[in-house]
């Protein structure tokens, strides 16, 4: 019981065992006692070491969660839950909103003063869009930058600056690990998509290792821990729960793994319940759950274009300007241009005569494997372009990612086909669609998650493209859309898209904007 969001009261039959918090009352109540403590964020953790069932963390009354929106009533249980935990997992479903909650619960701690610096590790796709997006929709009153350049020693400085909030990707930790163990002020590390970590023996995870203390808060947010195989749980353990897993590696698969042959396991029936207990202390919220989001949720992944498709976009732009000089440019012009700068983002080209010009695109392709490796479910892409959807199979076929393809040169008899395989059988786990191939009444509710691996040009299309998984028949609830971008031209498409703007006076305007960029 919570009295005056001052104090918690609860009855004991040992009252003793509570004389370890100095703020604390007894009274006797006819054959029992009662116990009033302070209702302080150590008091709580006390309380829950003590074995008090279900102590509410001071946040979910005494904070004020800043910000443009308003917590959903998941998002408070997960700050309360990391405020509660010094390491923790979130294993929360993708679009649940796990970073708008890890910031809030740092906020709470920086204003008790047991925080005064942190630092974010994340893809190099989310570092502008989702965090730095949302500490400007939640805690903008917390300094923050993003430590990412080309040059070592520029990231060092930002690190010696004073922001309150740093963010860099995996790999850039191994350039700062020695400035932030030095700065000795980094009190909380959180983890987006933290299977990243799941090899101890892996240079990030070292690099990661090396900066933490007995102190450090070390929050680890992935939406499918462990979903390759049993072993992938044993970085994550012993970054946050290192007594719950074995000392060595080897110990930890013959714990969970079956050895079949000299080259192949297979997982023991215990593994799943191994894993859940390594993989502690934990909350996890699926879609579903989440009675309070919106039916679909709408993520961004940012990648940057690689030098070649840059120099080929830049040229193609600069001929562009060239060619509208002193004309009037249709909208049918406009598209046809427009087309081109999204082939080359999107990292294959048609040439005049239809010739395919491939680009290195590696970094969005990364980007897509990241995207599918958050959920466990099934996956649609949509692409524009044949060749770009080529790639994309080609790739994920390299991965040994199950995939189909749909497109205008599929037979409507092998699309029915695969469209049933992919609805009831286990595999494909990915279908990679052209949006024109994409019927009206087409069901994929398969699939929880949709990609578009860059912008459509009609507001009609990608709502139907949306639709294909967000109908009657789908089990998750929720869908998340994500758009994969990386060239100005997919920014201002997306935008207009998620705006809802289409005409032909945009793509005009949006040329304009494009080619004077």
């Amino acid at each position: 019981q919570i009295v005056d969001n001052k104090a918690l009261l609860f009855k004991t039959r040992n009252p003793a065992k509570y004389s370890i918090i100095p703020k604390h009352k007894v009274m006797q109540v006819g054959d029992g006692y009662e116990v009033a403590v302070y209702w302080g964020l150590d008091e709580a953790r006390v309380l829950r070491n003590l074995g008090v069932k279900d102590v509410p963390s001071p946040i979910t009354k005494r904070y004020d969660w800043p910000g443009r929106y308003k917590p959903m009533q998941h998002q408070i249980d997960t700050a309360a839950f990391l405020t509660m935990h010094r390491r923790s997992f979130v294993f929360s479903e993708p679009g649940t909103g796990k970073t708008l909650s890890a910031l809030w619960a740092a906020d709470y701690l920086m204003k008790l003063g047991k925080v005064r610096r942190v630092l974010i590790l994340c893809p190099l796709s989310i570092m502008h869009s989702a965090w730095m997006g949302d500490i400007n929709n939640s805690v903008l009153h917390r300094s923050a930058i993003i430590a990412h350049h080309p040059k070592a020693a520029r990231r060092i400085e930002m690190i010696q600056q004073d922001y309150e909030i740093v963010i860099t990707n995996y790999e850039g930790l191994g350039l700062i690990a020695d400035e932030v163990k030095a700065d000795g002020r980094f009190d909380l590390v959180i983890v987006d998509e933290a299977n990243a970590y799941k090899t101890n023996t892996t240079r990030r995870w070292k690099a990661l290792n090396s900066i933490l203390t007995p102190q450090t808060y070390l929050w680890m947010m992935t939406g499918t821990p462990a979903s390759q195989s049993p072993t992938d749980a044993y970085g994550l353990a012993k970054l946050v729960n290192p007594e719950g897993v074995p000392k060595f590696f080897t110990a930890w698969r013959d714990k969970v793994m079956n050895k079949i042959t000299m080259y192949k396991w297979a997982p023991k029936v215990t593994a799943k319940d191994d894993v859940f207990s390594a993989l502690q202390p934990a909350i996890r919220f699926t879609k579903a759950e989440c009675l309070d989001l919106p039916p679909v949720v709408t993520m961004t992944r940012e990648v940057e274009m690689t030098p070649q498709q840059a120099k080929y976009y830049n040229t193609l732009k600069t001929q562009m300007l060239v060619q509208a000089a002193g004309e009037t440019i249709t909208a049918v012009n406009a598209a046809a241009a427009m087309n081109k700068l999204l082939q080359i983002s999107c990292g294959a080209a048609y040439t005049d005569d239809r010739e395919v010009v491939e680009f290195d695109s590696a970094p969005r392709l990364s980007v897509l494997e990241e995207v599918l490796e958050e959920t466990s479910r099934k996956v649609i892409v949509f692409a524009l372009y044949l060749s770009v959807i080529e790639t994309i199979s080609t790739y994920l076929t390299k991965k040994r990612i199950a995939n189909e393809q749909i497109h205008g040169g599929v037979t409507a008899s092998k699309r029915a086909q695969i469209i049933h395989r992919f609805q009831n059988e286990p595999e494909p786990r990915v279908l990679v669609m052209q949006p024109q191939a994409s019927a009206h009444g087409i069901t994929l509710t398969a699939a929880d998650t949709v990609v578009f691996y860059g912008p459509l040009m009609s507001v009609e299309q990608y709502t139907q493209c949306c639709a294909r998984a967000d109908r009657k028949g789908q089990t998750s609830d929720k869908v998340t859309v994500v758009h994969i971008q990386s060239s100005p031209v997919e920014k201002r498409l997306f935008k207009a898209l998620s705006q809802k703007v289409d005409d032909h006076s945009l793509l005009t305007e949006m040329f304009n904007n494009v080619i004077s960029e």
